[in-house]
């Protein structure tokens, strides 16, 4: 058989300074014009295609139930075509016109991606018919022959690149080569396969396999690490165009079709393209707590609505935070066979260049000041985490790999950040790429405070070392607990350890500046002790603040108290002190002393921020000894959640009834409520508004649907107004086979 050719698939190719070359080729979408009759030379009079081996039809079992989707685990898309991943093989039939004569036929696949496919950089692929298929090596082989028909045997790379292919038969005839015409139908998807091992993201365990690749609900940890706050994510990594558009990210990233193969550079571009801010990428970040032109970030209950505006308008959707980039990465990953977690790590570093220290300046009563401390820490942050090889760093450092849509800092010139070797950072292996050292300060960072003498000097007035990275945790394999995986970034704390990872960071070039500083740090008082405790309350009810002192010694001392409550960001950032309060305790030797502060609903509500933060500071002065205690902690409100109830048989193809109820726990009215309810394989997102919800009232809103999915699904509501946002609600069902 002559090797079938790839240059002449073009018209006329351009030249490009000078010399021929083909221009970048990082469109999926875009075709090439291919010949359906390729002569070799001049065509003889009286040649008719006829005379040779026709194709009549392709049909390539790309029906969920059929043997395709079935072994390839891709059953559960909702996508007419054939999907398969990739190193593993699949089966297609041919019918001729008449039956196959091996001795007399000659025919290939083809298989071409892009504008401008070429063989040398797998855009263009030949598939000769022979006898035996290697493992994860292009190949097809005769399974079955009967009558005019066919069945092949097909085998993909382990390594080809991941996209929609176009698939031509091509017949050989001494004078040119015939080919079928485009036809859509025998397009076929490849992903990459967790499954194969020798695909660079396999994974040897099935039930993280089910949970990695093939779970479309997740779960997103929020709050603080003392009040860990959980909710439901649907991911619909499998929903309707949801494939299509996870591929046009990559066209919009301008990813060339020949890196498309490998999970590093796939992640890499994706870190960029999920936000917005240097390539009207997917997402729109805000911070603002004002969101009249797009939807609330705390609205959002999953993927598919973001993907599918995104992919439809090809404008950025307004608007997301952590957890809502972290959510749409995932989908993406999990869509295209890449296995992901999604990450939350309590307490997390930010803006710090990546030097292990965020600095806060507090004056001499003790108080922050707001003007000079630029640096912050979230009550928590979420990522992503990718699994793969890592062929581009030393043995070892494959395995879970942190990246992170939230557009914080520039790498290599975009908003984007890793992979970066979770196993690397763990060790302070930080000169690996990419993005390593600054994944290790939001981690690993040491909370310093500096203290302004009245003469102006600068001491330092406490040094917390374990304040940064508190708990870092993830989704549990199988089921909606959390996991803590704290101990995958960081030795415990104080260990000999993580003090020998300290030190390889900063020998590779991340600093403690505090370290170089002279040694002023300023002297504390030992002998009395002050804690604060907050009360676990429910958003819209009052609640107490508790002080209490403990004096050690044998003397008698007063301590002149304030303290500050303050509405902040889940980011650390102060929107405004709603609470100031001071008095004078007295310290009696060797014994304790309490004192409560009543916080009121009318105090905050007023001011009140998406997820319901307060941070809390206590500064004390001992009158005696001029000395200062300081004491901080968060707390967040507890929400209210929506019940989500259901009427009648939940089963495939039949009408079912879901209410979602509310009932508004504040004093006030609620303004401009939307709520939203959405299930994959259930129903897909629909939302209703509500003007107003009178106070202590209860909303009902009754919705019809028909489940499309058999199986354990799970139903998510979440409910925006005004004045009160993330409040959530969740029901798991079971719905039957008809």
């Amino acid at each position: 058989m002559s090797e079938p050719t790839s240059a002449n698939r073009e018209k006329k190719q351009p030249r490009l300074n000078g010399r021929r070359a083909l221009p970048s080729n990082n469109s999926n979408a875009e075709e090439n014009e291919v010949l359906e009759m390729e002569a070799f030379g001049l065509m003889p009079r009286g040649f008719n295609p006829k005379d040779y081996l026709r194709v009549v039809d392709i049909y390539m079992f790309k029906e969920p139930y059929e043997i395709n989707k079935q072994q390839h685990h891709t059953e559960k898309y909702f996508n007419p075509k054939l999907i398969v991943r990739r190193g593993q093989p699949f089966q297609i039939q041919i019918d001729f016109d008449r039956p196959y004569e091996p001795k007399r036929d000659q025919f290939w696949l083809e298989y071409l991606i892009g504008r401008y496919p070429e063989q040398n950089k797998g855009t263009y692929i030949p598939v000769l018919i022979g006898d035996v298929l290697k493992p994860g090596e292009w190949g097809a082989k005769i399974i079955h022959k009967e009558n005019n028909s066919i069945r092949l045997s097909v085998m993909s790379s382990a390594t080809c690149i991941v996209g929609k292919f176009r698939l031509y038969l091509a017949v050989w005839t001494p004078f040119g080569i015939i080919r079928t015409h485009r036809n859509s139908a025998t397009d076929t998807y490849i992903l990459f396969n967790p499954w194969s091992e020798q695909d660079a993201v396999y994974l040897d365990d099935e039930k993280e396999r089910e949970e990695y690749v093939l779970n479309d609900v997740g779960i997103v940890f929020h709050g603080d690490s003392n009040e860990i706050q959980s909710r439901s994510w649907n991911y619909g990594q499998f929903e309707e165009d949801i494939l299509d558009a996870c591929l046009f990210l990559m066209d919009k990233a301008e990813l060339e079709l020949s890196g498309r193969g490998n999970p590093v550079k796939v992640c890499r571009v994706a870190s960029a393209v999920i936000n917005s801010r240097d390539d009207n990428g997917v997402l729109v970040g805000s911070w603002a707590n004002v969101y009249d032109d797009g939807v609330s970030p705390s609205a959002w209950t999953g993927s598919v609505d973001i993907l599918l505006e995104y992919y439809s308008s090809k404008k950025p959707v307004r608007y997301g935070q952590c957890w809502v980039f972290a959510g749409v990465f995932n989908t993406f990953l999990r869509c295209l066979g890449i296995p992901a977690r999604l990450i939350t790590n309590y307490s997390s570093a930010h803006d710090n260049n990546a030097n292990l220290q965020l600095d806060v300046f507090v004056d001499d009563e003790g108080k922050v000041d707001d003007k000079l401390t630029k640096d912050t820490f979230w009550n928590y942050h979420c990522w992503n985490e990718a699994w793969m090889t890592r062929p581009d760093l030393p043995v070892g450092f494959g395995g879970w790999q942190a990246v992170d849509g939230t557009p914080q800092e520039t790498s290599d010139g975009m908003y984007r950040c890793g992979p970066a070797s979770v196993q690397a950072i763990k060790h302070g292996h930080v000169c690996f790429q990419f993005d390593a050292p600054y994944v290790f300060a939001e981690v690993n960072s040491d909370i310093v405070y500096f203290r302004r003498e009245r003469n102006g000097a600068l001491v330092i007035h406490h040094i917390d070392t374990a304040g940064i990275g508190k708990l870092i945790v993830t989704k549990a394999v199988g089921s909606d607990e959390m996991v803590e995986i704290t101990e995958n970034y960081k030795f415990q704390e104080g260990s000999e350890e993580e003090r020998l990872a300290l030190e390889t960071a900063m020998m590779y070039g991340v600093k403690k500046t505090y370290k170089d500083m002279p040694d002023t740090t300023y002297q504390q008082q030992t002998d009395v002790e002050m804690e604060l405790q907050l009360q676990k309350a429910v958003l819209g009810s009052d609640f107490k603040v508790t002080i209490i002192f403990r004096n050690k010694s044998r003397n008698s001392y007063t301590a002149t108290t304030y303290l500050s409550g303050n509405i902040v960001f889940y980011t650390g950032v102060k929107k405004n002190e709603f609470k100031k309060h001071s008095f004078q305790a007295k310290l009696e030797p060797l014994s304790s002393a309490v004192f409560d502060v009543v916080i009121t609903s009318s105090e905050y509500l007023s001011d009140l921020l998406d997820q319901a933060s307060f941070h809390f500071f206590v500064t004390a002065r001992i009158n005696e000894t001029q000395k200062i205690l300081a004491v901080q902690k968060a707390m967040v409100l507890d929400i209210p959640t929506l019940r989500i109830k259901t009427k009648g048989e939940m089963v495939v193809d039949r009408e079912m009834s879901v209410t979602v109820e509310f009932t508004n726990p504040l004093k006030e009215a609620l303004e401009n409520v939307t709520l939203r309810l959405e299930g994959p394989g259930v129903l897909r997102t629909i939302k209703k508004e509500f003007r107003q919800v009178p106070a202590k009232s209860t909303l009902l809103w009754e919705v019809k649907c028909v489940p499309k999915r058999p199986g354990l699904r799970k139903l998510i509501a979440s409910l925006n107004s005004d004045s009160l946002r993330h409040v959530y609600g969740e029901l798991s069902i079971q719905i039957q086979k008809p």
